[in-house]
């Protein structure tokens, strides 16, 4: 494990653009999942003129890594679109190297990821309760491959923000689960503020522990964190 630490959230960004930007230039395929979220929309702002309209990138393929569908809308589910509007389409990524995650493909999705080559880079944040992608706490096991997850009220209430018609909250989410991440040849790991101060201890310092879906990544023989001060303010 490598931890980088930056002075402000500019620097953490920089930082992970730049990881993003080493595998992109490797002279082959590269096949890298991305994050959507908070964290890393200055990271994407920062990637944007770098890599729209650059031929040489034609062989980089982008990855979702969850996908929470509508209920009953016919059209892309909360992370691709998210996914879309921060980098995808600004960066003017072609459609066929995009490979989206959903509900139809997530049983799949394993085996198609193998085919393709297995995933180079895997850039993720964490969540103040430990959880990455669609892992939260007590819902996926640490031998889990990519699965559907049911909804209970908890985690309906969870991702009902999301939507603003609230008859559009599944019973169910899919995400590559912790086997499927562990497969990828390097794990990044961004976060920034003190409100993930005491969840990078825990979940890097700590025991590896399902309660922490989280700390299984310190398992991991290639993982960076990259995060900023604030949010290392507890180690």
């Amino acid at each position: 494990m490598k931890m980088i630490i930056t002075e402000t959230y500019e620097e953490m960004s920089t930082v992970a653009a730049q990881h993003i930007l080493g595998t992109m230039y490797e002279n082959r395929r590269t096949n890298i999942a991305i994050t959507a979220g908070t964290s890393p929309i200055r990271m994407y702002e920062m990637l944007i003129p770098q890599v729209k309209g650059k031929d040489y990138f034609s062989d980089t393929h982008f990855y979702n890594f969850d996908e929470i569908p509508y209920k009953h809308a016919s059209c892309p589910g909360i992370t691709i679109s998210a996914l879309n509007d921060l980098f995808l389409k600004p960066a003017n990524i072609p459609t066929e190297n995009i490979h989206a995650l959903d509900e139809n493909n997530y049983q799949a999705f394993d085996s198609m990821i193998k085919q393709d080559g297995g995933l180079d880079l895997f850039v993720m944040g964490i969540g103040a309760d430990g959880h990455y992608c669609g892992n939260l706490p007590g819902t996926t096991r640490f031998q889990d491959l990519t699965s559907k997850v049911p909804c209970d009220e908890r985690l309906k209430n969870r991702i009902g923000r999301l939507f603003t018609d609230k008859n559009e909250i599944p019973d169910f989410y899919v995400t590559m689960g912790p086997k499927s991440v562990m497969q990828a040849r390097k794990l990044v790991l961004i976060a920034s503020g003190k409100e993930k101060a005491a969840i990078i201890k825990e979940a890097f310092f700590g025991p590896v522990t399902p309660e922490i879906p989280a700390s299984i990544l310190q398992l991991h023989p290639h993982l960076t964190i990259i995060i900023d001060k604030d949010a290392a303010s507890e180690l």
